[in-house]
């Protein structure tokens, strides 16, 4: 995927869409304190195993912040999606999987993994993890994502994935991390 970045600026917030910044002030073992927090959305997180490739199916895309912080932007990262609409968990994992990654799944084959936190000391914002297995039967696209989205889907076969893990240099999320650290636990041979 091509990448080019010709202007970065940041801009105080004004109308935000999908975070609020707040100052939350309360009482702690008789010590006022104050916080500083981000209202964000919660998510869901898919850990995709393809069974004829023997690989995880992730994604690969642009994310401002992590520019911000180390110049490049480009993360690897579990298919995921916000939880903003009016449907269930599963209905909003299936959608994203067929979006991000091309495959149609049925809801039954969806598992959930569990439940985490994220930016503790920021937002606080819950993420479910799923888990799903897929094979080309289910393949109804090449995914990519929607509208001006620019998702690349990655494969990272199961022979490197602990490689991969432990490397560096790829920008990587901690519920990716999480999600090989759970395949590994369960289905490790």
């Amino acid at each position: 995927m091509k990448n080019i970045i010709e202007e970065f600026v940041l801009y105080p917030l004004e109308k935000p869409n999908f975070v609020k910044t707040a100052l939350v002030k309360y009482k702690q073992n008789g010590i006022e304190k104050s916080w500083e927090i981000v209202e964000s959305h919660n998510s869901v997180a898919i850990l995709i195993y393809h069974k004829e490739r023997d690989a995880f199916v992730l994604v690969k895309q642009f994310r401002p912040p992590v520019y911000h912080r180390n110049g490049d932007g480009m993360t690897i990262e579990l298919c995921a999606g916000l939880i903003d609409k009016e449907k269930s968990l599963l209905q909003i994992a299936q959608e994203e999987i067929e979006e991000e990654c091309g495959f149609c799944v049925p809801l039954e084959s969806i598992e959930r993994i569990t439940e985490v936190l994220s930016a503790v000391g920021t937002s606080g914002s819950k993420q479910v993890i799923y888990y799903v297995e897929v094979d080309e039967s289910l393949r109804v696209s090449e995914g990519g994502g929607i509208e001006h989205e620019q998702i690349e889907v990655v494969e990272v076969p199961l022979e490197e994935a602990k490689k991969f893990m432990y490397d560096e240099s790829i920008a990587k999320t901690v519920g990716l991390m999480f999600a090989f650290m759970w395949w590994f636990d369960r289905f490790e041979r």
